[in-house]
């Protein structure tokens, strides 16, 4: 990044900014030059005692086999196997903590707000040195001693954390630079103590060992010091609340860990509220981090519960909200939509390869809050769910409610009333829900670009639909890939053309200032939702105004009769070149003749073929797998892409014509 290029991307940065976050900025610059000086030790502490054990029989209660898949994790990780946004690791028998196997690079040393994190070039790909870090193999290896009693998991938690406790002492290094990867690794500490609390070697590891003390303390000052603010308080701020509450429950040993418990209990609610629509789904609109943030609100709530701390209801109100909104937007399969940007972050990770992350969490809220009757059916089994459920009060308050009307978000009402019927449209977010027959799955995108004034996690996906079949991308968002390092490809996974909506003039419909900061927002309403309860034709409509000039329109239609659904687009002002974006799912083969494609794929053995009828105004072609410039791919999961089939269409929009698409599924 060149000079220019850096004090450009301060300058919009700082635009975005309001004065009370400018000045609290200012305040942390201040605090760190000061830090820089002399660091505290902890306070001294006697007697400290672990008390937040998990329940007698709760092991017990794991479910066979979801305890044979964490075993056989573990097994791995006892043998340095690992995997971490697709790169392959065989080093975490004993890892370098500082080191990227992606690039071959360490970061640098020094004290932490030095380090160059940002530049690839010189700390490597910060992402692969810090998810290590978080600790979250080690939990799962606490988990299988717990699970097993076999000690040689637990030598191995305690060899990883008294390396790491000498490798990064407070404030040296590049795992002091960010709040989220402190509070997730205060979480995952917590739940190392808990599982091994049958192990002679954990209170000598933890509450009689005055360097893991020291660290725990320094976790928890450097939270209560320098927040996430502003534009930045969005699923980081959860995290370092949940992990900073956690701490402070569980290891509630320094003089200040009443004030850092009631001040992150107090930051955990208003940043849940402030960070979920009133309908429960997430507003960042990223379908990942609403799971990262749910995931994060239930570890909490089982802190406070298993140390008895009274949460303000709010708290279970928006957790039970959020679980119910999930509910109600997966598919068949019980995938959520692929909506904005993903990076496989989880809260508590106590599972092995296999689990479903989204089964886990609906086992968890049917355990926590009880299933209503519209609920997908859940299937697969999971460690987490009876290890949360344990310690977390079953929630009795809610009823469901006929007229699908949110109670009020202020904590004001004594019971939360539940949607009698699965909810199809959720206003706030912008989001609807189509289904068909077969498993037909349609995600209709008129929500607003993003959340906060930087939108950090947003795509430039306006009007942009997701189809599936039976679980199966068919007309696919193609994910996110990377967030650092590889700047053409975030532009393209972020970009208009790499989602299923209209492009005009070559430009994307928001204005991006960086990789995580958009400077204008195109504005979206929805205009009509129609989503009969007995079956016959579904609608929805919407608009934005993100190129100026003109106003981009679609409606679509999916109808139960003949399995179609209809996209029709129009664009309202002068004349402008336009591409039209369709993308296919990597397990879709693509015949294109002329304007119309023939899509076959395969599904539990079955073959299943669609006809995708393009319009006719616009020249069709196929693109696969191109780097220059990227287009035709599809991101499984954060570090990974694969080619996938992208139909684009080109041609010119005005108010005088109309694009339609058809997509027929074939019995």
């Amino acid at each position: 990044m060149s000079v220019s290029t850096t004090a450009g991307w301060y300058l919009r940065r700082l635009s975005r900014m309001g004065p009370l976050e400018v000045a609290g900025r200012a305040g942390d610059t201040v605090r760190r030059r000061r830090w820089r000086a002399a660091q505290p030790d902890a306070p001294s502490v006697t007697g400290a005692r672990f008390t937040a054990a998990l329940p007698a029989g709760t092991v017990a209660a794991i479910p066979p086999d979801a305890a044979k898949r964490l075993v056989a994790e573990a097994d791995r990780l006892m043998d340095g196997h690992a995997e971490f946004f697709g790169v392959v690791r065989d080093d975490l028998a004993d890892p370098d903590w500082w080191y990227d196997p992606k690039t071959g690079r360490r970061a640098p040393g020094g004290y932490a707000f030095d380090v160059p994190y940002r530049s690839e070039d010189a700390a490597g790909d910060i992402k692969q040195i810090w998810e290590p870090s978080r600790h979250q193999y080690l939990t799962v290896l606490a988990a299988a001693y717990a699970i097993t009693g076999n000690e040689r998991y637990a030598e191995r938690v305690a060899a990883h954390l008294r390396s790491w406790w000498t490798v990064n002492p407070p404030l040296q290094g590049v795992h002091w630079i960010s709040g989220i990867e402190l509070g997730i690794r205060l979480l995952s500490w917590v739940w190392i103590r808990r599982l091994l609390d049958g192990w002679p070697g954990a209170a000598p590891l933890f509450e009689d060992n005055p360097v893991a003390r020291d660290q725990i303390w320094h976790h928890q000052r450097w939270l209560a010091a320098f927040p996430s603010r502003g534009s930045s308080a969005n699923n980081h701020i959860v995290a370092e609340a949940a992990g900073q509450f956690a701490a402070a429950c569980a290891f509630d040993w320094f003089p200040s860990s009443g004030r850092w418990r009631t001040d992150a209990l107090r930051s955990l609610d208003r940043h849940l509220r402030a960070n979920t629509f009133l309908s429960g789904l997430n507003r960042e609109l990223a379908s990942e981090y609403h799971g990262l943030v749910l995931e994060l609100g239930l570890a909490a709530l089982a802190e406070a519960d298993a140390a008895d701390v009274t949460v303000p209801e709010t708290v279970r109100l928006v957790l039970l909200r959020m679980t119910d909104a999930l509910a109600a937007v997966v598919d068949d399969r019980l995938r959520p939509p692929r909506q904005g940007d993903a990076d496989d972050g989880h809260g508590l990770v106590v599972d092995g390869t296999g689990t479903d992350r989204w089964a886990s969490l609906l086992a968890t809220g049917d355990a926590v809050f009880g299933r209503l009757d519209w609920w997908p059916e859940v299937t697969g089994t999971d460690v987490r769910t009876p290890l949360l459920a344990a310690l977390i009060r079953p929630y009795a308050k809610a009823r469901p409610n006929a007229e699908n009307e949110p109670s009020p978000h202020d904590g004001t009402a004594t019971a939360v009333t539940r949607p009698a019927t699965r909810p199809a449209h959720f206003a706030d977010a912008g989001l609807t829900v189509l289904r068909g027959p077969g498993g037909i799955w349609c995600r209709c995108d008129g929500g607003p670009h993003g959340f906060l004034s930087i939108a950090a996690h947003a795509h430039a996906d306006a009007l942009s639909v997701e189809v599936r079949h039976d679980g199966v991308d068919v007309l696919a968002d193609p994910g996110t890939f990377c967030y650092h390092g590889q700047p053409e490809w975030r532009r393209y996974f972020r970009s208009t053309l790499g989602h299923n909506t209209l492009e005009l003039d070559g430009t994307d419909q928001s204005v991006s200032g960086g990789p995580f900061l958009w400077t204008r927002h195109a504005r979206t309403r929805v205009l009509d939702t129609s989503v009969p309860s007995g079956g016959g034709t579904a609608r929805w409509c919407a608009e934005h105004d993100g190129y100026q000039g003109s106003v981009h329109r679609r409606r679509v239609e999916l109808t139960d009769a003949t399995a179609e659904v209809r996209v029709v687009d129009e664009v309202r002002g002068p004349r402008r070149a336009a591409r039209l974006a369709f993308h296919l799912g990597p397990a879709i083969t693509a015949d294109l003749t002329g304007s119309r494609a023939v899509l076959t794929w395969t599904r539990d053995g079955e073959e299943r073929s669609a006809v995708l009828e393009l319009p006719g105004e616009l020249n069709w072609r196929a693109h696969r797998g191109e780097s220059d410039p990227p287009l035709g791919w599809y991101s499984a999961g954060f570090g990974r892409k694969e080619p996938a089939t992208t139909l684009v269409g080109t041609g010119f929009a005005d108010s005088a014509r109309q694009f339609t698409t058809v997509l027929r599924f074939r019995d």
